[in-house]
């Protein structure tokens, strides 16, 4: 109880730190820039899509290649709502969750008969034709074709003198202490021990009287819906969305992000959604770095540079960041 507490306390202290550090943007701008912030921002709703997946993957055992498609569910519902219907974007999260929901649970029903390879070759298919259809030109005035939905960042409430970025920040925080708290809270209930029994051994929980095939579906329901909220979230952000912004490599980076994070860890979803943001933005940089002050000929594409990391981190952490950096605490304190 003691060890718990101190857990709490740790990550209350995480948080009033996240929650007070645009608010040393006046002392040192230019650490704490807008674009700084904005980065921070994205770093957390790829923590939240990343979660999504490890509720799928990581606690229940159903792997996924194409949460990618929730994600540009979400964006897009978001963004239909706030160009065609004028919403505002503080209303949307509930609308996105229930449609996100609605659409991972119909997807589980069928999944119900896949499972391993099979269940991930289904959501890869998933992943390839959600872009495509967004491209349809029956749904061109909804979604706007190839040309995708500008959309307006949202700006600060009730008059608060915070800039678009810093308010940004802010309502990002929120949401993902939100979730995160939500998903701990599951977990740590029936719900989640069902869960994980079904991730460890199916056939076992079944004989134990846990109904599989609802909590797989509804699983798949709840992970839909954080990856959609995380895809309403990134259209606010970056104020638009197109199709070729939910391409496969979406849904390979949130696997990779999970992977490298720590499968089945809370931690390791938010270490997870800093390092896909991290890599994406500087794969150009480790590129000019090896061509120009190496003098390598080669030029690192985003691909390249995940699979390199990937190599490096399962060889060194086979566990992901968040298992090794556990297990290299347990050991210091022997």
């Amino acid at each position: 109880m003691a060890a718990a507490g101190a857990d709490r306390r740790w990550v209350w202290i995480v948080v009033a730190a996240a929650a007070a550090l645009p608010l040393l943007r006046s002392v040192v701008p230019d650490i704490i820039s807008d674009y700084r912030l904005f980065l921070m921002s994205t770093m957390m709703i790829a923590a939240i899509a990343v979660l999504g997946l490890n509720l799928l993957t990581g606690f229940n055992g159903q792997i996924s290649l194409g949460h990618g498609a929730f994600y540009a569910v979400g964006a897009y519902t978001a963004a239909i709502l706030m160009d065609k219907l004028s919403l505002p974007y503080w209303t949307l999260l509930p609308i996105v969750a229930v449609v996100c929901f609605v659409v991972g649970f119909l997807f589980g029903l069928p999944a119900l008969r896949l499972e391993g390879h099979y269940l991930a070759l289904a959501t890869f298919a998933l992943a390839l034709a959600v872009p495509q259809m967004l491209k349809y030109r029956w749904l061109e005035d909804l979604t706007g074709g190839v040309q995708g939905i500008v959309l307006l960042k949202p700006e600060a409430p009730f008059g608060l003198p915070l800039t678009e970025d810093q308010w940004l920040y802010y309502y990002c925080l929120i949401v993902t202490v939100l979730l995160f708290w939500a998903a701990w809270n599951l977990l740590r209930g029936r719900s989640g021990r069902a869960m994980m029994a079904i991730r460890d051994h199916s056939m076992a929980a079944g004989t134990m009287g846990i109904d599989t095939a609802r909590y797989k579906t509804v699983t798949f329901g709840i992970s839909a819906a954080y990856t959609g909220i995380a895809g309403a979230l990134s259209a606010s952000a970056i104020a638009f969305v197109a199709p070729d912004s939910f391409g496969f490599f979406l849904s390979i980076s949130l696997l990779i992000g999970l992977v490298v994070g720590g499968v089945a860890s809370l931690p390791g979803s938010i270490i997870g959604g800093i390092f896909t943001v991290l890599v994406q933005n500087s794969a150009q940089a480790l590129s000019n770095f090896v061509k120009n002050d190496i003098g390598l000929p080669y030029d690192l594409s985003p691909y390249s540079v995940y699979g390199i990391l990937l190599l490096v981190l399962m060889y060194v952490m086979p566990t992901g960041i968040a298992g090794g950096v556990v297990m290299a605490w347990r050991r210091l304190r022997r």
